[in-house]
């Protein structure tokens, strides 16, 4: 798969999202240990349906494939939705897809070049986010990236029998103070 370095970092990279990776994205909304997390459970995912999904959302220039740097493999996705560029707020969304990368950093790395791009390039204020309440794991990830909790939505998510929590976060733009973009022009 051919893959283009837009946002560079110290071990991974972001790049546009292929409509030839659907076999992958088809096989990730499909596992549950990755959905459980993204609240997603619920639905089947065929690979048509992927393919129309990823050519629909080919426009969306703000979403991305996260590869890491040395092999070349897409590990996860990442993007900016709900873009409103009046107010200056958009929604972060993430998932790490490839089981082999969970808990080792590369999620906050994705995050951190993704808040770089949507606050000194996309001119963003204001990055809001939603996670369920017992992923801890993202929980603290997004922590250490900066985001504060600012709500919560009880009982709102159904999965596997029970319902949970979904928390809401948020981080301004002056409260993001470092660069991790490596391939900028201007320093």
């Amino acid at each position: 798969m051919k893959y283009f370095k837009k946002l560079v970092g110290e071990r991974i990279y972001l790049s546009p999202r292929n409509v030839e990776d659907v076999e992958i994205f088809t096989e990730w909304m499909n596992d549950f240990y990755v959905t459980d997390y993204t609240g997603r459970s619920h639905t089947t995912v065929t690979l048509q349906e992927e393919k129309e999904y990823l050519e629909n959302k080919n426009n969306d220039k703000n979403v991305f494939a996260i590869i890491d740097l040395s092999t070349d493999e897409m590990i996860g996705t990442i993007g900016l939705h709900e873009i409103d560029n009046i107010n200056r707020t958009a929604t972060l969304g993430i998932f790490i897809g490839n089981k082999n990368y969970w808990s080792k950093g590369y999620g906050a790395e994705a995050i951190q070049l993704i808040l770089d791009f949507g606050f000194n390039y996309l001119n963003l204020n204001n990055i809001d986010l939603a996670l369920m309440e017992f992923n801890q794991r993202a929980l603290k990830c997004y922590k250490k990236c900066g985001f504060k909790e600012i709500g919560r939505r009880r009982k709102c998510k159904f999965i596997n029998g029970k319902y949970y929590d979904s928390i809401l976060m948020d981080i301004l733009a002056e409260e993001f103070t470092e660069s991790y973009i490596k391939n900028k022009n201007i320093k």
